[in-house]
């Protein structure tokens, strides 16, 4: 009973306290809710790619077996763009760092084409900026001649890309040229062993474009029936407008 008695005492007492005490602890309250309502709201902030661990240090860590770690940091560096809150636009990520966890992945796993369809597809695929495409170009060529009976498709990506984006025949004809001298393998096919010639002719060496051509075609290494008649058939197309613009002369 005691205890009820001085219970009520005390809710009596808070409702008799002063005016002045109540405004000020009224005055308080508002003020925390404005400077709630005014804190700016917390925003994600994006983190910037590091530069991988060294070849000795992921010498260690693969522990006798690289191609797993290879294939984790591939996976870790794809997904970088996605961070907890936030979205990184491929462009505005450092591309020596990309292209220095590009390499590091072909180091681990060489055989692995992984790496150079991640860069080929989608970091030189950033548009408007084609600083970082001609990066992503070169790696890709650089990286090519370790195996070109294996990492052909991603030049001839490339070589496709610098003709029709970066609008650079000569940068395309130069992997095509890469292409054509060093990836000798039965698995090439002959389209991409024949890209030069046909960027030759769309750069207007139409006569070097005929020579190549027909001494391909009198080489006999071209053996499918539909592949000699295409191939003949432009032979003939290039003749037929190299005489249609002699004449126009």
């Amino acid at each position: 009973m005691k205890t009820l008695r001085l219970r009520r005492w005390n809710e009596r007492r808070l409702t008799e306290m002063p005016l002045w005490v109540m405004v000020l602890f009224v005055v308080a309250i508002g003020c925390q809710l404005g400077t709630a309502l005014l804190r700016a709201p917390p925003r994600a902030a994006a983190v910037d790619l590091p530069m991988p661990p060294s070849t000795a240090t992921l010498r260690v860590l693969a522990l006798g077996d690289p191609v797993p770690l290879g294939q984790a940091m591939a996976l870790y560096l794809q997904a970088f763009d996605n961070q907890p809150g936030v979205s990184i636009p491929f462009a505005a990520l450092d591309y020596d760092r990309v292209q220095a966890w590009l390499g590091s992945v072909l180091a681990l796993d060489p055989v692995g084409q992984y790496p150079l369809l991640m860069a080929s597809h989608l970091y030189a695929q950033v548009l408007l900026h084609p600083e970082k495409q001609r990066q992503m170009s070169e790696f890709i060529y650089r990286e090519f001649f370790a195996d070109p009976n294996r990492r052909w498709p991603s030049l001839a990506h490339m070589s496709i890309m610098a003709k029709h984006r970066l609008k650079d025949l000569p940068l395309a004809l130069r992997y095509a040229d890469a292409i054509r001298a060093h990836a000798q393998g039965p698995g090439v096919p002959s389209w991409a062993r024949q890209m030069h010639i046909f960027l030759r002719e769309d750069m207007g060496e139409v006569e070097t474009a005929k020579i190549l051509l027909g001494g391909l075609l009198a080489s006999g290494t071209v053996t499918d029936i539909h592949e000699l008649r295409f191939l003949t058939q432009r032979l003939k197309e290039m003749e037929t407008a190299e005489k249609s613009s002699e004449s126009s002369r």
